[in-house]
């Protein structure tokens, strides 16, 4: 059953890229009520342990490298139907084949630097908001 609330981040190339403003804007726009919110950076633990799933995969190392290497915007956002309307509204992970009007077509430079990142279930909504957020947090 789809609940009212996803994660997402707003990944260390689009915040380099100042691009914080223009993505809160358009994921406000599509309707998307953001509950919690901070600027953070991960460690190299961090981000190990967040992307523990594909510690197998052979993008791991970079994928680690890539998202300690600087600040995060870190967030939960609200909505009916939030997990599947917010990966509709970030598009495809690849920014060539994401759509018009999606956060991915308008920030994203490459499949590696993709801007953002959604969580994929509601299960892992939860999990992902719980590693960034503390109860006292989540609004």
């Amino acid at each position: 059953m789809a609940t009212n609330r996803t994660f997402t981040m707003i990944k260390p190339d689009a915040v380099a890229n100042g691009h914080i403003g223009n993505i809160l804007a358009m994921i406000t726009n599509g309707g998307f009520k953001i509950v919690s919110l901070k600027l953070t950076q991960l460690t190299v633990a961090d981000a190990k342990a967040f992307y523990a799933v594909h510690a197998e995969r052979p993008f791991y190392g970079e994928l680690v490298e890539f998202m300690s290497r600087g600040p995060i915007v870190a967030a939960i956002l609200e909505k009916d139907n939030a997990v599947e309307d917010f990966r509709t509204l970030i598009g495809a992970t690849n920014p060539a084949e994401a759509a018009e009007g999606t956060i991915r077509k308008a920030y994203a430079t490459s499949i590696g630097e993709n801007a953002v990142h959604g969580s994929d279930s509601d299960e892992n909504a939860a999990i992902e908001s719980a590693f960034h957020f503390a109860g006292r947090e989540q609004f």
